[in-house]
């Protein structure tokens, strides 16, 4: 599996726009290729992907974490380049007419090693992928208690790690077991997450391209 970062408030690599906001292409084999979020600005979106030879055309699909503007603000303009991708988007989010939408509410299975952990608390749903090292977990911002998505993310297999948005998440003690942490976009404890997984963090930021 591969994940490129490409929308999220720092960039790694300089010539990317940072803003506020993430999304990243998830790569995986023998799986189309699936958009998670979108970021809060399309053409910066859309910027970042050419600067990163991601051709948008390509995408087949797109997985919506939550409906906050900060992940489905590129929406839009993404759907007027892309007349194909499908889209996995939680209950609670209303804004996309017009093509196939799966609307998910409970735990589904989208392809053989990708998942949904359904829309927990009524408002975002994280991807889980299976890989040979274990799951890892792709959240846009972790509005529910961790101890949730962890527990959704566990009924898949064990867990490897996390990347994506964690918001205020400071229990730190849940990821004592995580070999990969990736903290994008909201996350407010980065320093403190570092500090205690220095083997196990991983920065992030627009360019950034995880393999596991």
């Amino acid at each position: 599996m591969r994940v490129t970062i490409i929308y999220d408030n720092t960039a790694y690599r300089e010539d990317l726009q940072p803003d506020w906001g993430f999304s990243a292409l998830v790569e995986i084999e023998n799986t189309p290729e699936i958009l998670f979020d979108t970021g809060t600005n399309g053409r910066i979106l859309l910027n970042n992907m050419e600067k990163l030879k991601i051709d948008p055309v390509s995408i087949d699909e797109v997985f919506i974490s939550h409906s906050h503007f900060d992940h489905t603000g590129g929406l839009s303009e993404f759907l007027n380049v892309n007349q194909k991708a499908k889209l996995y988007i939680p209950t609670s989010f209303r804004g996309v007419k017009g093509r196939e939408v799966i609307r998910v509410s409970e735990a589904i299975k989208i392809h053989e090693n990708v998942f949904s952990t359904g829309e927990l608390e009524g408002i975002e749903q994280s991807m889980i992928v299976k890989t040979e090292k274990g799951i890892v977990i792709i959240a846009g911002c972790s509005h529910p208690y961790m101890g949730y998505i962890l527990d959704a993310a566990g009924k898949f297999g064990e867990i490897y790690g996390i990347i994506g948005g964690l918001h205020g998440f400071s229990e730190f003690e849940l990821f004592k077991d995580l070999k990969l942490i990736c903290p994008t976009h909201c996350t407010q404890h980065k320093a403190e997450l570092r500090n205690l997984y220095p083997e196990e963090y991983i920065e992030g930021g627009a360019g950034r391209i995880i393999e596991v």
